[in-house]
């Protein structure tokens, strides 16, 4: 008998995605100098569309060059990118794969020595260890605002142009509009702050200014089900906001959690009871199905098949998130349809030496240096040293290697 993951579903705009498995965003760092893709995304999207996955997400794509949320990130904002993006969506598509291009703005989670300047729904700084790292953040505009708005559009106009099967709004782990929705970052007085109507605002003018610019192209949103942070997004809050989205018309909502200040999302401060369960916000999805019925991911956690199984059957979600795993395992669908694989074990990168480990994020470098191996058509190494992970950063990137690589 055939597993449920390898079941298609129809979205409500009628395209049919192949099987249940969505692999979701990894930052990459392969952009040039320019921000442009280069051939090693090619190579990977290809691996990942062979692979069996039914919708791959890319790491987040800039929508403008003056905001980046970490070295190499590729940026959309004008037609010259064209022909790259293009060649990155014919390699990424292969085998029916949706392949949906991540729209993001990091707001003030923008790294020191990355940009000039950061903005924010407020001039409120990251507190403690967390804000050293960052740039202050200065208020945004309301014209500033509107700019976004618009630039958020037109880079999704340019992913339908060059081939790309759909969009998703990066609105989870504490980037611009994650902190548009948490009152802990948004304090405004005017029409973007205030209550959860005008908090959620900026997201829902995101939306419609992509449907706008694109007409029937498909639109996910990542969401928090929370920021886990003391007077920050609650679940309430990202229940009413996917109930708007559904109202609006997104095709599917992926479900996270956290920020960089509590990155519940990479399995950090994650209870025990949550963790059997393999999927992180297992819990909160089914709480979510009780009102919205739009197409639900569920990302973070899963390893076993058993598990994926479970969470598809029970109803809680209707595609399972992987991200980690597809490093690892670049084909792991086709792999579970073979029953070559029924789980994956991953284990925290650490050298054992606090002053790096809480320094650089050895996990997120290790992961990204086996994108990279699949981007240059080498074989993935799982048993890489972590010691040799940190030189081989520290040899390519150089101070990079210091800036964080988030999700």
């Amino acid at each position: 008998m055939e597993s449920v993951l390898f079941n298609d579903m129809s979205l409500s705009n009628g395209t049919i995605i192949k099987n249940r498995f969505f692999k979701g965003a990894m930052s990459e760092g392969l952009a040039n100098v320019n921000n442009e893709p280069t051939e090693a995304h090619y190579h990977l999207y290809e691996n990942w569309a062979k692979g069996g996955a039914g919708i791959v997400v890319t790491g987040h794509v800039m929508i403008d060059q003056r905001a980046l949320g970490e070295p190499r990130n590729v940026v959309v904002e004008s037609d010259a990118v064209l022909p790259h993006l293009e060649k990155w969506a014919e390699n990424g598509t292969l085998h029916g794969t949706q392949l949906w291009m991540q729209l993001n703005h990091p707001g003030k989670q923008a790294m020191k020595g990355v940009v000039k300047e950061a903005i924010a729904p407020s001039a409120i700084p990251f507190p403690g260890r967390t804000g050293r790292l960052f740039l202050e953040p200065r208020e945004i505009t309301p014209t500033e605002i509107k700019e976004v708005i618009q630039r958020f559009g037109n880079s999704a106009k340019l992913a339908k142009q060059a081939g790309f099967t759909g969009v998703q709004i990066h609105g989870a782990h504490g980037y611009l509009i994650s902190q548009f929705l948490s009152p802990r970052h948004n304090q405004r007085k005017d029409e973007w702050g205030g209550e959860i109507d005008a908090r959620m605002k900026f997201l829902i003018e995101v939306y419609r200014e992509i449907r706008r610019q694109t007409g029937n192209f498909q639109v996910g949103v990542k969401l928090n089900s929370a920021d886990f942070m003391k007077a920050g997004f609650t679940e309430e809050e990202a229940i009413y906001v996917a109930e708007q989205l559904e109202k609006e018309g997104v095709d599917l909502i992926e479900i996270s959690g956290g920020s960089f200040e509590n990155p519940t999302m990479t399995g950090q401060n994650v209870k025990e009871s949550t963790k059997k369960r393999e999927a992180y916000f297992l819990d909160f999805a089914e709480k979510l199905r009780e009102t919205v019925h739009v197409p639900l991911c569920v990302t973070g956690g899963f390893r076993s098949k058993a598990g994926m199984e479970n969470a598809i059957t029970s109803k809680a979600t209707d595609f399972v998130g992987l991200a980690r795993p597809f490093a690892i395992y670049p084909d792991f669908p086709n792999l579970m349809e073979a029953n070559q694989l029924e789980e994956v074990i991953l284990h925290p990168k650490k050298l054992g030496i606090k002053s790096i480990d809480n320094q650089i994020p050895l996990d997120s470098l290790w992961y990204m240096l086996q994108l990279e191996r699949i981007g240059r058509g080498k074989t993935v190494r799982a048993n890489h040293p972590v010691w040799l992970a940190f030189f081989e950063g520290l040899f390519k990137h150089g101070k990079e290697m210091f800036q964080q690589q988030r999700a």
